[in-house]
């Protein structure tokens, strides 16, 4: 840790540095991975994105994500979500979770 920087609360410290919050840049990664998927980047990997695991159980991480990922992507404002790249989604996906979260 920085010395200088003992004293400052968690938030402060990353802002003192210009970071932002682990959960941010996870939510980021996960808004990211979602328009690719809706671009269909990945298309053999979502075909089973809703589909039940071989033991008949629901593959928790993937309904975990999907849950989690929707109430974020719903929040967002329609020229992020249209972006016509994944260049242009992130520049105003970042200008979007500065106000969000």
């Amino acid at each position: 840790m920085i010395s200088r920087m003992e004293h400052l609360s968690y938030e402060e410290r990353l802002r003192e540095l210009g970071l932002i919050s682990l959960e941010k840049r996870r939510l980021r990664g996960h808004l990211i991975a979602a328009f690719q998927y809706l671009k269909g980047a990945y298309k053999k990997a979502g075909e089973g994105l809703f589909t039940r695991a071989r033991n008949d159980r629901l593959d928790i991480r993937k309904k975990f994500f999907t849950t989690g990922v929707v109430r974020h992507w719903n929040m967002l404002p329609r020229e992020v979500v249209a972006a016509p790249s994944l260049e242009v989604f992130k520049v105003r996906l970042d200008g979007a979770l500065s106000n969000l979260v």
